[in-house]
Parts: C-alpha cells; sequence; structure tokens
C-alpha cells in the first residue's frame, strides 16, 4: 500500500510541477521514465483513478492538470512552497505558506510575476541569509483569488484604465475603447481581467457592469458588493422557482409535525428585521418544570437540495448586511414571507424543544419537525422594556425566560466560555440615505435571552450527533469549530497588555478564559479598548465550518454547530438536512462532499464580513465630509511609523494624524511601548490618551478620514530630560514665534551659502 502511495505521489508531482501543462498519459510516462507497456498501462489507469476523485481534471480528451487545491509542498521540491500572496500597495508582497509551520515569504516587487493579493502562488525560495526574512520569487500563479474588479474609469484618448478601489490592487488594468461598453469617465465599473501578457505591466480587461457615478449612494453599495464578489441580483429563473412555492400546507404535513400552534410562542428581533427565522415558546409542565421550544423557520422543506434555489444560495453562502441594506442569501418571497416566522401565520419549523428546572438543568431534550404559529413579534427594545419593567405583554414568559437563560449564560462563563462582545457601529439615515448621526448599539438582556437558548440549540444539537462512545461510529456533520490560539500569537498579546499594565494568565484554559473575560471588564470606555478588543480577536484563531469536530474554544463547547439561522447561512441548512436524515436513521453522508461545502461557506462568510466592515468605513467617511474644520474630542487608539490613529468619541469615527503634521516637534515611534515620542521634547502620546483632533480632509474613494491634532492654547508641554536631571515644563511657543526664529534660521543658512 506504502509503495503504491509514493507511485501515486510521484504520478502527482509531475503535474504539480506543470499546473497550466494538460498531459496524457504517454507524456507523463516519459517524464517518469516509464517505457514499458505494463508502466504505461499501470499510469494511464492511475491518471483515470485520480479523474474519478477530481484529483486531475480533464481539460481535453485525454489530457489532464492537476486541480490547484491538490497542489501541496509535499508535491514540490523542497526550495519550493505553495502560499497565498499578500499583496502591499507599493508592489511588494508577502507569501503566506499553507505550511503554517512556515514564516511568510518576502518578495520584492520586480519578483511578483503578475501576482495579484490573495491569489495561490508557487515560490522559489532564495538561499536563507543570517537574520534577513526569508525571500523567494513567485514562479507560477497557480490559482487566481479574482478576476473581476471594481474601480473608476480613466478615459485616454485611444484607451482607458480602470483605477482600482481596492487598495491591496498595486496596478492599473488597461481596457481598450471597444471593450468600454458605454463607460464614461469617471463612471464607477465592474471590470473582468481578460488577460495579461508577459510584456505587458497591467493586465488587460474589458467592463462588464457600468455602476454608476462616484458619490452616489447606490452605487458606492453595489461597488462594494461587486468588489467582494456579491450578485446584485437574483436571476430571473431563482425569483420565477421562488413564485411558484405554494404558501399552502397541506394536511398531510400537518400530520406529521408535533404541534405547537396553542402553545405560547413569540419572536425578538431588530426592530428593522424581515426575516424571522427563530421564535420561542413557553410553557410551565405538571411537574413543576417548563418546556422551551427553540423552533427555527424550516427552510429545507422548501428549498429542495440541488434544486435552482438551492444552487443559489450555495453560491451565495450567506446573507450580507451592508450599512442601508441586506443582501439576502434567499429570493425576498422566501426569507421575508414563506419562511419568516411572522405572527398570527401558521408556519413550518425544525425545533429543539427542552424541559428545563428552575435552576435551568436540562431534564429532557427533542428535536424535530413541528408547525407554529406566533402570538407576538417583539423588537429587542419591546422585550427590554418588559424585561425591565417587569409589565407588558407575555410578561410572565419573558421574565421566567430571561431568569433561564441569565443562569445559562452564567454558567458558560464558569465553564469557560470568552466574552468576546464588540458594539456595533450603527448609523441614523436620512431620506437618501446619507447618515445624519452614529451610535454604537449595545446589547441588554433581552439581546443575551435569545443568545442563551440560539447557543442551547446549537450545542444541543451538535451533541446529538457528533456525541458518541465509538468516534468510528461518528456520522459525517456540519461543526461550527474554533480552535486555540497560537502559543506565539497569545504570548505576544500577554506581553502587549502587560506594557499597559493587565495581566493574562495562562496556566491553565479557565484561568485564560477568566483574564480575557476581566480584561475585557477593565478596558471598558477606555482609549486603549479598541485596539486591545481588535488585537485579542486577532490573537484568537478564526472561527469556521468543518466536518471535523475540534470544538469552540471561544464559547468553551466540544460540540457546537449553526442550526438556528438557515434563511440567512446556508450551513444551518445543510445542518437541518442532516439531522433530518439522521433522525430517521440515514447512514452517514459523504465527509469529502460535506467538507468541501464548509470551506465554501467559510470564504463566504469572511467575505460578507469584510463587505460590512467596508461599508460602514464609507459612512463614517461620509458622516465626516461635511465637517471639514470642526474640533471633536478624540482617543488614541493606534500608533504607527506614519501617524497616530485617533477615534472620534462621540461617532466612533477613526482617523489618522499624520506625523509630519506635528509642528512642536519630530516624533518617531515607540513600538515597543506603543507611543511616540518627540526627539526634541519627548512629548508622548501614547495609546489611550485623550486628545482634541479637528477634520482636516475626508478621502471617500479611499474610505480615509485625516485628522490634525488641536492643543490646548496654554498647556504646558513635558520636556524630555534624562533620568540623572530633573524634568523641567516649559509653555508651547506661539505660531508667530515660530515663525520668526524659522526665518532667522533660513537667512543665516542663506548668508552661509553665499560666503
Amino acid at each position: 500500500m506504502e509503495e503504491k502511495n509514493t507511485y501515486i505521489k510521484s504520478l502527482l508531482k509531475i503535474f504539480a510541477k506543470n499546473p497550466f501543462e494538460a498531459l496524457n498519459y504517454k507524456q507523463v510516462a516519459s517524464r517518469m521514465g516509464a517505457f514499458d507497456k505494463g508502466s504505461r498501462k499501470m499510469i494511464a489507469d492511475a491518471i483515470l483513478s485520480l479523474a474519478e476523485e477530481k484529483i486531475l481534471v480533464e481539460e481535453r480528451k485525454g489530457k489532464y492538470k492537476i486541480d490547484p487545491k491538490y497542489i501541496n509542498d509535499d508535491l514540490l521540491p523542497q526550495n519550493y512552497v505553495v502560499g497565498t500572496i499578500d499583496m502591499k500597495q507599493t508592489g511588494k508582497a508577502y507569501v503566506i505558506p499553507n505550511n503554517e509551520t512556515m514564516e511568510d515569504i518576502m518578495i520584492s516587487a520586480n519578483n511578483t510575476r503578475h501576482a495579484l493579493h490573495g491569489d495561490t502562488v508557487k515560490v522559489l525560495l532564495f538561499p536563507a541569509r543570517r537574520m534577513h526574512k526569508q525571500e523567494g520569487q513567485v514562479v507560477e500563479i497557480i490559482q487566481r483569488a479574482k478576476t473581476r474588479f471594481v474601480g473608476r474609469i480613466q478615459l485616454q484618448n485611444n484607451f482607458a484604465f480602470l483605477i482600482p478601489d481596492n487598495k491591496s490592487m498595486a496596478v492599473d488594468i488597461f481596457i481598450p475603447l471597444e471593450n468600454l461598453c458605454n463607460a464614461r469617465n469617471g463612471d464607477k465599473a465592474l471590470v473582468e481581467m481578460t488577460e495579461w501578457p508577459k510584456h505587458l505591466n497591467n493586465p488587460v480587461g474589458k467592463v462588464v457592469q457600468v455602476l454608476g457615478k462616484p458619490g452616489d449612494n447606490n452605487v458606492e453599495m453595489q461597488s462594494i458588493l461587486a468588489e467582494f464578489d456579491f450578485p446584485l441580483s437574483f436571476p430571473k429563473e431563482v425569483e420565477k422557482a421562488a413564485e411558484k412555492i405554494s404558501t399552502t400546507i397541506a394536511d398531510e404535513e400537518i400530520a406529521k409535525r408535533k404541534d405547537f400552534r396553542s402553545i405560547t410562542t413569540f419572536t425578538i428581533d431588530p426592530a428593522d428585521a424581515k426575516d424571522f427565522d427563530d421564535a420561542l415558546s413557553f410553557r410551565k409542565l405538571d411537574n413543576g418544570n417548563y418546556e422551551v421550544g427553540v423552533h427555527i423557520a424550516d427552510v429545507s422543506h422548501y428549498v429542495v437540495e440541488n434544486g435552482t434555489i438551492d444552487h443559489e444560495a450555495y453560491n451565495r453562502g450567506t446573507s450580507v448586511y451592508l450599512v442601508d441594506r441586506t443582501i439576502p442569501m434567499l429570493p425576498e418571497r422566501l426569507c421575508n414571507g414563506v419562511c419568516s416566522l411572522r405572527p398570527n401565520e401558521e408556519k413550518l419549523c425544525f425545533s429543539a424543544v427542552f424541559e428545563m428546572n428552575n435552576d435551568a438543568v436540562v431534564i429532557n431534550k427533542w428535536f424535530g419537525k413541528t408547525i407554529i404559529n406566533s402570538d407576538r413579534r417583539f423588537s429587542y427594545e419591546e422585550a427590554q422594556a418588559v424585561i425591565e419593567t417587569g409589565q407588558g405583554d407575555l410578561s410572565e414568559e419573558i421574565l421566567k425566560l430571561n431568569a433561564l437563560a441569565t443562569i445559562l449564560r452564567e454558567q458558560r462563563y464558569k465553564d469557560g466560555a470568552i466574552n468576546f462582545e464588540t458594539k456595533e457601529v450603527k448609523f441614523i439615515l436620512d431620506d437618501n440615505a446619507k447618515p445624519i448621526g452614529v451610535y454604537t448599539k449595545e446589547a441588554k438582556e433581552a439581546n443575551f435571552l435569545i443568545e442563551e437558548f440560539m447557543l442551547l440549540a446549537n450545542k444541543s444539537v451538535a451533541e446529538h450527533i457528533g456525541k458518541v462512545k465509538d468516534r468510528k461510529k461518528a456520522r459525517t456533520f456540519v461543526y461550527r469549530v474554533h480552535d486555540e490560539p497560537n502559543p506565539e500569537k497569545l504570548g505576544t498579546f500577554v506581553q502587549f497588555v502587560a506594557k499597559l499594565g493587565y495581566k493574562i494568565k495562562t496556566t491553565s484554559r479557565k484561568s485564560l478564559a477568566d483574564s480575557f473575560n476581566k480584561l475585557f471588564i477593565d478596558i471598558e470606555g477606555k482609549g486603549e479598548q479598541n485596539m486591545i478588543d481588535s488585537i485579542a480577536i486577532r490573537t484568537m484563531s478564526k472561527a469556521y465550518y468543518s466536518t471535523d469536530n475540534i470544538g469552540h474554544y471561544g464559547l468553551g463547547f466540544s460540540y457546537y454547530t449553526h442550526f438556528t439561522s438557515p434563511i440567512r447561512r446556508y450551513p444551518d441548512l445543510m445542518v437541518h438536512r442532516l439531522l433530518y436524515s439522521y433522525l430517521n436513521d440515514a447512514s452517514s453522508a459523504n465527509a469529502d462532499f460535506y467538507e468541501e461545502q464548509c470551506k465554501h461557506s467559510s470564504l463566504m462568510e469572511r467575505k460578507a464580513a469584510e463587505a460590512e466592515r467596508t461599508s460602514i468605513k464609507y459612512k463614517q467617511a461620509e458622516f465626516l465630509s461635511d465637517k471639514i474644520g470642526q474640533v471633536f474630542p478624540a482617543l488614541i487608539s493606534g500608533v504607527s511609523k506614519w501617524g497616530i490613529y485617533a477615534e472620534i468619541e462621540e461617532n466612533k469615527c477613526e482617523g489618522m494624524i499624520a506625523l509630519g503634521t506635528l509642528q512642536d516637534d519630530y516624533y518617531y515611534l515607540d513600538e515597543d511601548n506603543y507611543q511616540v515620542i518627540g526627539r526634541r521634547y519627548g512629548r508622548q502620546y501614547k495609546l489611550g490618551d485623550s486628545i482634541k483632533i479637528k477634520v482636516l480632509r475626508v478621502d471617500m474613494e479611499k474610505k480615509q478620514m485625516d485628522f490634525a491634532m488641536v492643543e490646548p492654547d496654554d498647556e504646558p508641554t513635558t520636556t524630555y530630560t534624562p533620568k540623572t536631571e530633573k524634568k523641567k515644563t516649559t509653555k508651547p511657543k506661539s505660531k508667530a514665534t515660530k515663525g520668526k526664529k524659522a526665518a532667522t534660521k533660513a537667512k543665516k543658512n542663506s548668508k552661509k551659502k553665499n560666503k
């Protein structure tokens, strides 16, 4: 068996070395030095077998290429590495190797070989030099991350260019006039990169869609979606398929389900929500315990696997939430109508039902298909008012559920969950979607109530399928997993917060979780909060979907999945289908098939999060665009060799104060202590300091905000002196005094030159 694996590996190495060349079995045999009839037959059979496994792809009759995702370091010589390229604006890049044990490889601008940000590339490693970062050269682009780009059309006499919006795209795209598709100078457009000849510095492309004029809200939001490869509308055939779905629930279908229509049921969602995919039912049982039903829209009943709607939902992977709109995963008729758990309507659900005692201990649980009729739709604000006042519709049910959720939450943190709560930036928009106000949305008890019961359902479903004594009998399932933090990253973070006066204990998983939770409480409202929050999240591994269950580190769960939002997340739809099949004694599903779907879903989730952040950044820039010259209190949120990052306290907009604009001294970065220091007077600006800033300029295209430091008129400046001397304060010089001194100095220099 081992001999056979070695033989297959040798064969695959031929394809890996030549990823763009389609080879037949004779060419492969020749390169392997196999010339006899028997060996050639073996190679031909092996190629057919690998093609059946989708490792090799038949490019044309009898000629094959390797699927790029199967190229790894084992198939390449030792001085070659496969990885993902991280392109910088300067044109230089870093390659992040697929082999996680290797450090990033630096690629100079003239060695990138037309690679673009995110591409999978093969790199030739240069001989290592002591005390220098490993360098290399891109020798092949194995797979393009994307070929469509959004930007502004710049028209010349005989050709045009697309100036990309994405800062990671280091080159403009050349467009022949015949490929402009009526785009005009200055238009925002979506352009497909068609080729990149070796002798050209720029790729060649064609306009796929003219989006409109920059600055128009609809154009800018569509540009963000197009940049992250999300479709701007549903295909007609998908809309037609959605229209054909019947809303009538047949008696035979109801007979198959557990009936919850007579039991008190309600939804709690954001005030502006239209898709209600979860509801809670509640009743007190005769034995004194409580029955809590977590009812989830039964999307799998309406969206047939491998059907037209299903393919579109899979491609999208998730709903996308921009500042002013939601781009749904499912057509509106389904997500806001047929599947949405609207009040006073009979709806089909897939439910997790729990019997709990007064201490929130789960006595019994049941999973299955149900029918409900929601009695009331609450917004989070309405439910919160009931919790705070003890009065209002369904107050008895909500108060008891809140008491149970509070116990569940406290127990979760005792068991080692980490409280990664981030505040959401929200905008008040006028009728034209222009932001006229910014605020942060904080989660309260009503949010936690829903969160805890959704977590309970997700965890319980995962345990029901995955928690088996014999791992060999475990069935294929889709888990939401979160790995332990990288020890090196964690060590760096511990040192970072220690310099700011915070302590992290890493002696055990429990002590680490407790330390993180205490840290998040201690930094609440302080200048360093945002930076510590963001670095803490980056220190942690990213959560993703997988058939390989490694548990969820952040939540402290050994088993966890996503079951509760199939209207807006494709993995939840996968979970519903698998759970239902296993409840009906089906055999284990194909793991490879579902693992591929998990990888795609994780990728689309990351893209959706990036699109949302980009839309927030754009709206923050737009909010400040008419406030040039205005002064705001701010907190220093970060420092770099280029400048000081400051976040305005009242609206959370972040901009940069370039070090060159600080006129009172020449400042340099003290990276170890997260501050900048003036060389002459020693003034320090450090992370978390309160300052005042003036809005200097706003670049809407780049979504960047530039600030200037505002000094109090008579605030003394502390000058730096060695420890052996005493510190003294000097009054800052006025602009007039500075001007006179500069003029005198210039005059003296001029005289010296003339001499």
